[in-house]
């Protein structure tokens, strides 16, 4: 939870990764000793002015508060020493004492940069905490394990320093078998997390109370409809989600629901399948249809896995404007495990791009039946 901490002292504030005290004392005495010899070689106290904003500066960007303050500290007593050890007839006094309290001023700045930095490194470090709790309870960590089904994969945001994004996926043990559902929100990032909200809620709440698929497509979306209209108050843009709901059971086969979304393959006794059985309109777009979403089957035994994914993997272009050839690449590596073969995939993918930039988030997960089902 985000609010207001107690004030720390100074020196209970502490930089993320700061480095250790000797390997920092070695450094200081090292860039002293540095500046000390090339000053009296060149017979100038121009390089105490490197001395002076060089180490203070640099600690306060890399090291703890007190580190900082120790290194302000050094510096202020080097230069009063060499400025009064110097030869008093080498310069007026009044410039040296500027000197020395030039250092002083500076080393006072340098550790309230140093504090300035930290503190913002920890507001960053809890806001990073906070959104990786969001996440876990978003989009679960995976693999995800039922009493049916094994199901693993990857997911990553378009924008890798955030941690949710547009595309989704979740796995419910239901009374009818594990259901699976992967989506692909309507826009990029943060924009369609609201969305992507709506439609995990309701398939975790659905998921357990609607027998059949159909009744569960329907309530997720009945919750994308609710979303946009909360959207459209707030003048926000309205949002489609394609989706993709499994159901693994007992038997051999896999009932399916297609809501505008990529096909899956089957990868099977060395072959990859494209199961494109039939495609309904995305979630949120039922009204404009002209026939209901309906429930397609195909044969899943023990040894298959089936890959889903979005369309950031499949609509990946490469230098020359084609698309990856998903089917075609799954074929290529067939003898990886079901654990490796979305992040081979992924992998492929970025080098087939080249040059090209990313335009979507990414989710490839692989399902299979669990040994004990």
């Amino acid at each position: 939870m985000i609010g207001n901490s107690p004030k720390k002292s100074v020196e209970a504030i502490e930089a993320i990764e700061p480095p250790p005290d000797q390997q920092l004392l070695l450094g200081v005495v090292a860039a002293t000793t540095l500046v000390e010899v090339l000053a009296a070689v060149s017979g100038s106290e121009v390089w105490l002015l490197g001395l002076l904003v060089f180490l203070p500066g640099t600690a306060s960007a890399l090291c703890t508060v007190r580190q900082t303050a120790f290194v302000a500290v050094w510096t202020v007593c080097v230069v009063t020493a060499t400025v009064v050890l110097r030869d008093s007839g080498s310069g007026h006094w009044l410039d040296r004492l500027l000197l020395i309290l030039l250092t002083l001023a500076l080393g006072v700045v340098s550790v309230y940069a140093c504090r300035r930095r930290i503190t913002r490194e920890h507001e960053m470090l809890r806001l990073r905490s906070t959104a990786a709790a969001m996440q876990r309870h978003i989009l679960r960590p995976l693999p995800l394990v039922t009493d049916r089904a094994l199901v693993n994969g990857l997911y990553e945001p378009l924008q890798e320093d955030r941690l949710v994004g547009g595309d989704i996926y979740d796995v419910v043990d239901s009374p009818w078998g594990t259901r699976v559902l992967i989506g692909d929100v309507q826009g990029k990032g943060l924009a369609a997390v609201g969305a992507a909200f709506a439609v995990i809620g309701a398939f975790r709440e659905a998921a357990h109370r609607e027998h059949t698929l159909t009744a569960l497509v329907d309530a997720l979306d009945d919750a994308v409809v609710r979303h946009n209209s909360y959207a459209e108050q707030a003048g926000d843009e309205e949002r489609f989600v394609t989706a993709l709901v499994l159901c693994v059971d007992a038997e051999q086969e896999v009932q399916m629901v297609n809501c505008g979304h990529v096909a899956p393959l089957l990868v099977h006794d060395g072959r990859a399948t494209t199961l494109d059985l039939g495609t309904g309109v995305p979630l949120g777009l039922a009204d404009l249809a002209d026939e209901p979403n309906t429930v397609s089957w195909f044969t899943f035994p023990f040894g298959a896995t089936v890959l889903l994914t979005t369309d950031g993997l499949t609509e990946t272009r490469a230098n020359d404007g084609t698309f990856y050839p998903l089917e075609e690449r799954v074929a290529e590596n067939i003898g990886l495990s079901p654990t490796e073969l979305p992040q081979a995939l992924h992998n492929d993918a970025r080098v087939f791009a080249g040059d090209s930039a990313r335009h979507d988030d990414i989710a490839v997960l692989t399902v299979r039946r669990s040994p004990h089902s």
